[in-house]
């Protein structure tokens, strides 16, 4: 392997992709028979997720592990890269693991994050098909999205232009009065991309009140799509058809709902989708099992790996290690109270990655920008910066643990990091009472993770009694309250505008009991301002818009300034992405 050091991490992977096994060899060796395995070439394929599942639906599943972290810094602190380190370590043990994590986005990864591959010597591979397309899952979610805008905005200017009659005659369906003002759906585009935040569509040209039905929209990232929600938690293609036809497009002038079943284009987008439902495969650098399924951003969207994804591995493994995204305040609490409630699977336990680096900057160091050298803060030792910031590494600890499962502390390791500091985070987070592991996985790949490997094995032997934080027959306006004073530490909750209304309305649905709560707030701390770091105190959570995810089933409250869209930099990656052209080989993706 080359040296992570002296080598970027695109050099690493397309060196270790020499030597990957072939993607029928890695079936083989996980369990799956040749008609469950559907090769996308020689080295990615898509596991027929109902064949293995019927075929060991006997069999108990492995322990269940999930990854997330404390409140990171805009750099991220190596999430991915630590559930691809943890999969290896428990390979040096000789475990049968794997791991789930999510296809990443266009967005990021022509951005400042990068593809969450992982990086150093623990990435999944091949690299620049993962990060680039894959097998065309976001792409499909993007056409069936798109597609019912396509069926809504067309349906509008018809009966704009029409009769009744005349409507009736073409159309064979009723009119729906849709209301101009009230379109909760917009387009969606795998890019990073401000520009399309607030747009006007429809604006007449040639062609007048042919060239469709102006009206104010926007584009959000294709990963925050309630197609990408549902795909996540989808227990299979059936499941996905019903959820599909209920999402909500938007409202007649009475207020009433129009979803896609009413345009009767839910059975097309679904189309789109029936190769998207299968859970791809593809492998570690050291040759483990990766599935990625469903797509990234807990901030804004589930941010989950799928269950589809995690039942089929879960019957394959001796472990299974899962992602959540971002800190334990969004990522964790989604897979406690929104992932497990759909899928029935509860963990064995929980990691949670932290950094030398993330602990400085709730410490009170300054916050690292990316595109920038780090500050000297970040690049000498400071034991009190790594000793203040480490209540945020605390609160998320309790947080973890109100949950029933047992946490393990990641201190993903970097060359910077002194003696001193690492002693201080072993201290304090033991004292809280919880495991804790340094791991140099990105420096040495599953040799590095073994500490980490031995903790999780240990933590999944400890009884677990999981618990939800909150009951889904209990009030939207008391659960969003529960989660933002025991998850976030607020001290209250406030509604801006019409959100109180929209919520209030949303509660006298008669499926409000049904439908679960995923909330859209900053990664960059545990309030809605991502300025507040470590544990901010004496504040309210402002919620300025509520979402209602019809398809998926569940509400969005939309905490802050947060958007949708993210926006791209005046530093990002793709201006060092480039091609070979002699090899057509990708270099700059990291």
């Amino acid at each position: 392997m080359l040296n992570p050091v002296q080598h970027a991490d695109w050099e690493i992977a397309q060196d270790a992709e020499t030597r990957m096994k072939s993607i029928y060899d890695l079936g083989r060796e996980i369990g799956l028979e040749e008609r469950e395995l559907l090769p996308y070439g020689h080295s990615m394929g898509k596991i027929d997720a109902s064949a293995v599942l019927t075929r060991l639906s006997g069999q108990p599943n492995g322990k269940y592990v999930d990854v997330t972290a404390i409140t990171p810094t805009p750099l991220g602190e190596g999430k991915s890269t630590t559930t691809i380190g943890l999969v290896q370590g428990l390979g040096k043990l000789g475990k049968k693991s794997s791991a789930a994590i999510r296809q990443p986005s266009g967005g990021p990864t022509m951005g400042v994050k990068g593809s969450a591959a992982g990086g150093g010597l623990s990435q999944c591979i091949p690299l620049t098909k993962y990060s680039l397309g894959f097998t065309g899952d976001i792409n499909a979610v993007m056409n069936a999205h798109n597609l019912a805008m396509v069926a809504l905005t067309s349906r509008m200017q018809h009966e704009r232009n029409y009769t009744d009659d005349k409507l009736e005659s073409l159309s064979h369906m009723r009119r729906f009065n849709i209301d101009p003002t009230n379109v909760p759906m917009g387009w969606v585009i795998d890019f990073c991309c401000q520009e399309l935040r607030n747009i006007i569509t429809g604006i007449p040209g040639n062609n007048g009140k042919a060239d469709g039905f102006m009206m104010q929209s926007r584009f959000d990232i294709a990963v925050a799509s309630e197609v990408m929600a549902i795909l996540a938690v989808a227990t299979d293609l059936e499941d996905l058809r019903k959820r599909m036809g209920k999402i909500i497009v938007a409202y007649d002038r009475l207020g009433n709902p129009v979803t896609t079943d009413d345009l009767e284009v839910a059975g097309a987008m679904t189309a789109w989708m029936v190769d998207a439902v299968n859970p791809n495969l593809i492998q570690t650098i050291e040759g483990q099992p990766v599935l990625v399924h469903a797509g990234p951003f807990a901030n804004i969207a589930i941010g989950q790996s799928s269950i589809i994804a995690d039942r089929v591995a879960l019957k394959l493994s001796d472990i299974h290690v899962t992602e959540s995204g971002f800190g334990a305040d969004i990522g964790y609490e989604k897979f406690w109270n929104l992932k497990c409630h759909y899928s029935g699977l509860t963990p064995d336990a929980s990691v949670i990655v932290a950094t030398v680096r993330a602990l400085k900057s709730h410490g009170g160091a300054p916050v690292p920008v990316p595109g920038r050298p780090l500050p000297e803060e970040y690049r000498s030792e400071n034991v009190e910066f790594v000793e203040k910031g480490c209540c945020n590494l605390l609160h998320h600890i309790r947080t973890v643990k109100s949950s029933g499962v047992s946490p393990v502390v990641c201190i993903n390791a970097f060359v910077s990091d002194s003696d001193a500091e690492i002693k201080k985070i072993r201290e304090l987070c033991e004292a809280e009472g919880a495991r804790v592991a340094l791991s140099r996985h990105w420096e040495k790949g599953g040799e590095g993770a073994v500490e980490l490997a031995e903790a999780v094995l240990d933590a999944c032997e400890e009884k677990t009694v999981f618990k939800p934080l909150y009951s889904w027959d209990m009030p939207f306006k008391d659960r969003i309250e529960l989660v933002a004073k025991t998850v976030y530490g607020a001290d209250g909750v406030e509604y801006l505008g019409d959100a109180l209304d929209k919520l209030e309305k949303m509660q006298q649905r008669p499926d409000a009991a049904e439908l679960g709560l995923c909330m859209v707030k900053t990664q960059y701390s545990l309030s809605d301002n991502p300025d507040f770091k470590g544990v901010p105190r004496g504040w309210n959570l402002r919620i300025r818009d509520v979402l209602l995810y019809g398809g998926a089933g569940y509400v969005v409250p939309v905490a802050g300034k947060i958007s949708l869209m993210p926006g791209t930099g005046s530093n990002p990656s793709f201006r060092r992405v480039d091609v070979d052209t002699a090899t057509g080989r990708v270099h700059g993706i990291f």
